[in-house]
């Protein structure tokens, strides 16, 4: 038997196949639950394409991979034990990456790689299946995950709520660009050219001497940190030094409160709304550039653009923290709390933070410039979020992504032309790229529900149905209609029930009736108890039921047109063509269809834009 003294610590750099294949993992019951949040798992898979797609090419074969750039994902801390190997340290790294590789089994189809990833994901003995990260208490809903089976997540149990809205979340995260063509490639990647290193133990107490080592003692600083001793060093006057310390700090204090890693955020989103001239092609070897470095290195970007920066004095270096820092800072906080709850004035920013749209911060800040009062700063920030928010919703309508690496490029260049401009001339500019733009709610007259934008035409019917009821004179009620999870959540209902039968007569085959029925005009957003009790009705049963519900949902119903003055002033006001229904045929559902990209053309009328600036 080998000398356990000598084997007390190990250390090697695995690929994630190497980490996975044949490997099994366990977690103590005293380790803490995965707790990744959307915000993490969005930086990482922002990190992971845009190093792939740094060398893909479509016209690649899938050998030339092993030339690809390399993505170093950290370390895992191992106690390994007479009893199995069990993480001390990177749970929820590994967590993540078996989540991942479920969902990429499973976009895959039937295909070779399906295999290869499945044998990363969990092995098989004696017809059992066992996950190689191996928690008891989580195998119900991986299983779930792994066949594509509906689960419902336990509300006691944290790791399991968080494994099933991380993996929902995989669908919205994961780019356009990395599907189709590139995905076996992005697969081949991701197991072969990401790499962690795993430092194993032969005892509890020296793994979590080593983990307290690598995060207590000589615990790494933060670009955020070394930005901090960078500017205060140079500061020449102590008592100035000690102030603009004290204001850093306040500000940092202040950032962290509103969440993990906010600080860094927020500097992100300063800088690069404010002095990033440029931005790295989408291309094989092409360099980073001001908008990539400000998102990786800010503290080594900021030194090493001094100049351009105008850092030259020790009173330049002060007023980069007391003046500029505080006020970008300040504002980006209030963006921040506008985001996590409906605002007043900017409300259009805490829709666009349903699609998750984190660029929006850059280009929020990017026309805020200091001197300018709030007024004038809510207006400006106001009438850019409103143009994002159309913006994002024509896309999604006409089938494109909002992704992050599909809309970086393109948001820096809005964030650059805009950015310290005066307000007549922004809402102008905006108001004529949302003119130009082809694509608007009436060029996709066949928008309907598919396997991958469920999430957004949820939203997008949350935001219709409010602004009838909003319009109609009723308080609005789309955080409620938002909701997805949970008991009180609200669904995706069809109109029609999904029994081909009761349509024979108008679909010539059963596909044909299928793709007709998930159109946007036969969707309507109801509790998901109604879904459960009447989904499976025809349309006559269901029209008494549908008066009780939301005004989107009461229009199909006649008595709303005598009842509800307000609605009818509301339909008289806006033209809109809305007609009660007494049975629901495919003209009814055309005529439906052609109502809701109406509405839609109302509620994100870049018109908007010009009565946000002319306002109080």
């Amino acid at each position: 038997m080998e000398n356990q003294q000598s084997r007390e610590i190990d250390g090697d750099g695995r690929t994630v196949r190497q980490l996975l294949a044949n490997r099994k993992y366990s977690i103590d019951y005293y380790q803490r639950e995965y707790k990744w949040q959307k915000k993490q798992l969005t930086e990482l898979m922002e990190d992971l394409s845009n190093k792939f797609l740094e060398s893909y090419e479509e016209t690649h074969e899938r050998s030339e991979i092993d030339n690809y750039g390399h993505y170093f994902l950290g370390s895992i801390i191992i106690s390994s034990k007479a009893d199995g190997k069990f993480i001390i340290d990177g749970q929820q790294r590994i967590t993540t990456l078996t989540l991942l590789l479920i969902f990429l089994r499973n976009l895959l189809g039937n295909s070779d790689q399906q295999g290869l990833l499945s044998d990363l994901i969990f092995s098989l003995t004696r017809g059992k299946r066992s996950f190689n990260l191996d928690v008891p208490e989580r195998t119900p809903c991986m299983e779930a995950l792994y066949l594509q089976n509906d689960f419902i997540a336990p509300d006691h149990n944290e790791s399991v709520t968080n494994i099933m809205a991380r993996y929902s979340d995989l669908d919205e995260l994961f780019p356009d660009d990395l599907r189709g063509k590139a995905l076996p490639f992005f697969c081949d990647w991701l197991i072969e050219n990401v790499h962690l290193v795993e430092i194993t133990a032969y005892s509890d107490g020296d793994a979590y001497t080593i983990f307290e080592t690598m995060n207590d003692r000589g615990l790494s600083l933060t670009p955020v940190d070394m930005l901090k001793g960078y500017l205060l060093a140079n500061i020449s006057d102590p008592s100035d030094r000690v102030n603009a310390g004290r204001a850093w700090k306040e500000r940092v204090s202040s950032l962290i409160e509103s969440g993990k890693e906010e600080d860094a955020d927020c500097i992100k989103a300063w800088l690069r709304s404010q002095h990033a001239t440029n931005i790295r092609e989408r291309k094989k070897g092409a360099e980073p550039k001001d908008f990539d470095l400000i998102g990786t290195e800010f503290h080594r970007w900021v030194r090493d653009n001094q100049e351009d920066l105008r850092l030259e004095t020790s009173s330049s270096f002060r007023s980069f923290i007391d003046r500029d820092f505080q006020f970008y800072g300040q504002w980006y906080q209030r963006i921040r709390s506008a985001a996590i709850s409906k605002t007043p004035g900017l409300e259009t920013i805490y829709y666009n933070a349903a699609h998750n749209f984190t660029l929006q911060y850059p280009v929020l800040l990017a026309p805020v410039a200091i001197g300018d009062d709030e007024s004038l700063i809510k207006k400006k920030i106001g009438v850019t979020a409103a143009f994002l928010d159309t913006f994002i919703n024509r896309r999604i309508w006409n089938w494109r992504t909002t992704d992050y690496s599909s809309m970086q490029y393109a948001m820096f260049n809005v964030m650059k032309e805009i950015r310290g401009m005066a307000l007549d001339e922004l809402v102008e500019t905006l108001w004529q790229k949302l003119d130009t733009e082809p694509e608007k709610f009436e060029t996709n007259v066949d928008f309907n529900l598919h396997m991958t934008n469920g999430r957004s035409i949820h939203r997008i019917l949350a935001r219709m149905t409010e602004f009838v009821e909003v319009g109609s004179g009723l308080p609005s009620h789309y955080e409620e209609h938002a909701k997805r999870g949970g008991k009180d959540a609200f669904e995706i209902e069809h109109i029609w029930a999904n029994d081909y039968e009761q349509h024979e007569d108008e679909f010539g085959h059963q596909s044909e009736f299928a793709s007709y029925r998930n159109r946007v005009g036969g969707l309507l957003l109801l509790p998901k108890s109604f879904n459960a009790s009447y989904g499976a009705l025809s349309f006559k049963e269901k029209l008494p039921y549908y008066y009780g519900q939301n005004l989107l949902a009461q229009s199909l119903n006649e008595q709303t047109y005598r009842h509800n003055p307000g609605f009818v002033r509301f339909v008289e006001e806006t033209q809109l063509p809305f007609a009660p229904m007494t049975d629901f045929k495919k003209a009814d559902l055309d005529a439906r269809q052609s109502l809701y990209a109406n509405l839609a053309e109302l509620v994100w009328n870049q018109d908007r834009l010009k009565a946000i600036a002319e306002g109080p």
